[in-house]
C-alpha cells in the first residue's frame, strides 16, 4: 500500500483544527475550519488518511470522508492523549492524532454504519427509559410515604 499524506482533525462543535503532514511525516500546514467548510476542504484534498478521535460526530464525518475517497481512521481519545506534546490546544490535539497514527501501534475504533448507530441509539434510549421509570416510581413512593401511604417496592400491581 502506498503511503498517503495524513490529515489530523480535532473535532469540535463550531471550529475544527486540522494539520496536514506529507507521506514522509513532515508537517505541511495547519488550519481552523468551521463544520460547513471542513467537508468542502477535505473534498478538495488528494487521497489522504484522515485521523480523528472517536467522539460525538466522528462516525458521521468518517463516513463522509470515506465517500470522498479518503481513508478515515478513528482512535480512542484516551490512547491518543499519550501522544500529546506541549499545552493542550486544538492544534496539538490534531498533531497528537497524526503522531499516534504514524506510530502505528494503536488499534483504531471501527467506524459505525448508520444502522449500527441507530441500533445503539435504540438500546440507549430503552435503558434511559427504564432508569427514568424506576426513578419516578421511587419518587412517587417517597412522596406517598410522606403522606402515610406506604407502597411495596417494585412497579407491578
Amino acid at each position: 500500500m502506498a503511503k498517503h499524506s495524513v490529515i489530523g482533525v480535532d473535532l469540535a462543535k463550531n471550529s475544527n483544527a486540522l494539520v496536514g503532514y506529507d507521506a514522509s511525516g513532515k508537517a505541511l500546514w495547519r488550519k481552523t475550519l468551521g463544520r460547513a467548510r471542513l467537508q468542502a476542504f477535505l473534498a478538495q484534498q488528494k487521497t489522504s488518511v484522515v485521523v480523528m478521535e472517536a467522539c460525538a460526530g466522528a462516525h458521521y464525518l468518517a463516513q463522509q470522508v470515506q465517500q470522498m475517497g479518503h481513508i478515515a481512521v478513528l482512535y480512542p481519545p484516551k490512547h491518543v492523549k499519550s501522544y500529546q506534546r506541549g499545552q493542550k490546544n486544538d492544534y496539538n490535539d490534531a498533531r497528537a492524532l497524526v503522531e499516534a497514527h504514524q506510530h502505528g501501534h494503536l488499534r483504531p475504533v471501527p467506524i459505525k454504519t448508520v444502522e449500527q448507530q441507530d441500533k445503539a441509539l435504540i438500546v440507549l434510549q430503552r435503558k434511559q427509559l427504564k432508569e427514568e421509570q424506576v426513578r419516578l416510581g421511587n419518587q412517587m413512593r417517597a412522596l406517598l410515604a410522606e403522606r402515610g401511604v406506604v407502597l411495596p417496592v417494585g412497579s407491578g400491581p
